[in-house]
């Protein structure tokens, strides 16, 4: 790997790993709000439904701003925001002011997954590759930042426990700031090339400007406003010319991906701990839940799991590795009801499988999208699937919920391979578009 895929790799990585540190300790503390502020889990449930709901809404206003600025700035943005959001968190005095702090922090955490991907999309020579490492990344946030967070609230109050958890953001901020890498702009964004650009057109055009304004101030006013129905006239071009039928078939694959994962972890901790043969055992006096602990080695699987989807892309069309590892998902789906009648370790087995592979996509599909994706609109085409993975995707978990509470777990399971199997028809098609 390059110098400059080195550092992006380390600047990216970094970031993703902390937006995922966070994304999993809210969790943790919702508890510890309904008994402090004395609400229900339904109102809790909105609160934090919220800001994870506008991580995918705001995915899509990310990826616009990632086209026209500097994504560097803008995820170092994201990293001081989300830090700074958690630092409000610990000081709220009543579901209110906390639902405004977990809403902020989901407006700063919505600019990192547009940003940071098509910063790699873009400038990494190895695309594959560094998207394995980033992808690596988000999963050491995504196994740590819940750890880190249950042995600090054994330690301190969840005050205090939010507060630290906060200072890492600025310490990444920081070291971020050192990394050093060469990265390319889009057309209209801002960094070197940008300015460069820029410089010469404002000496050549500065003078006429400045003419104009002074001959009618009041011209201003309506020049921003033009400037706003510009940017709203290109975006809809951009939208338009994006949503091919190749990016198309693409987006509607990450949906139905993002769905299947929503409805796989959201209630799997349930599931697995619903198992007879993951029941509770008894160790030295404790009970000791052993569901948890496959759920954690789950989670830390995934990320050996982004590293070879990433890696993956760099040696077969990416539109094949989508379709196999999709293909995977749906065996895998199928698999649980009767690993989990057999026994512990079929169960275990399959389960490590599932977190392996359902991590493992996620880099595969980014390489799609940036495969269906000019250059100039990278940053738009990631708002765009985040808006279908972390927004639309997140009925994901309310379908789970509806068929756990009607049905059973093995009918949930059937319901995601049939999702399952429909992105890998969405796959074929792409393949036969390539």
């Amino acid at each position: 790997m390059e110098a400059n895929d080195r550092g992006l790799v380390r600047f990216t990585a970094l970031a993703h790993a902390l937006f995922h540190t966070y994304e999993l300790s809210i969790p943790l503390f919702v508890g510890l709000w309904m008994a402090e502020f004395g609400v229900s889990a339904a109102v809790i449930g909105l609160v934090v439904g919220a800001g994870y709901g506008l991580v995918g809404i705001g995915a899509l206003p990310s990826g616009i701003l990632a086209d026209r600025l500097e994504s560097r700035r803008l995820i170092l943005l994201s990293v001081v925001g989300m830090g700074a959001s958690f630092l409000l968190v610990s000081l709220a005095r009543g579901v209110v002011t906390l639902g405004v702090a977990v809403v902020v922090w989901g407006a700063f955490a919505s600019l990192y997954h547009p940003c940071g991907l098509s910063l790699i999309s873009r400038s990494a020579e190895e695309r594959g590759t560094v998207f394995a490492y980033h992808g690596a990344g988000g999963n050491v946030g995504t196994a740590a930042g819940p750890l880190v967070t249950a042995l600090l609230l054994l330690a301190v109050e969840w005050r205090v426990a939010v507060a630290l958890l906060a200072l890492p953001a600025f310490v990444a901020a920081f070291v971020g700031s050192r990394i050093q890498f060469e990265s390319v702009a889009a057309a209209g964004v801002g960094e070197e090339v940008g300015k460069e650009v820029g410089e010469e057109v404002g000496e050549a055009i500065g003078e006429e400007v400045g003419e104009g304004v002074d001959e009618n101030s009041d011209t201003s006013s309506e020049g921003s406003a033009g400037t706003l129905r510009d940017d709203l006239r290109r975006t809809a071009a951009d939208t338009r010319s994006l949503f091919g039928l190749g990016f198309s078939v693409a987006f509607v694959a990450v949906l139905l991906y993002g769905t299947y994962y929503r409805g796989l972890l959201t209630f799997l901790p349930d599931v697995l701990a619903g198992s007879t043969a993951l029941a509770p055992i008894d160790v030295l006096g404790r009970e000791v839940n052993p569901s948890q602990h496959v759920y954690s080695a789950l989670l830390a699987v995934g990320i050996g799991g982004q590293y070879a989807g990433g890696r993956l892309t760099d040696r077969l069309p990416s539109t094949t590795a989508f379709t196999g590892s999709l293909g995977v998902l749906v065996a895998l789906a199928l698999l649980f009801p009767v690993a989990s009648s057999v026994g512990v370790v079929p169960l275990v087995a399959v389960s490590l499988a599932l977190g392996f592979f359902v991590y493992g996509t996620a880099p595969i599909y980014q390489v799609v999208i940036a495969e269906q994706a000019a250059d100039d609109v990278h940053g738009l085409s990631y708002g765009y699937t985040y808006l279908a993975m972390f927004g639309i995707g997140a009925l994901g978990a309310s379908m789970a919920g509806a068929v756990l509470t009607y049905a059973t777990s093995s009918t949930l399971f059937v319901a995601l391979a049939a999702i399952a199997a429909a992105g890998v028809g969405c796959a074929l098609l792409l393949r036969r578009l390539a």
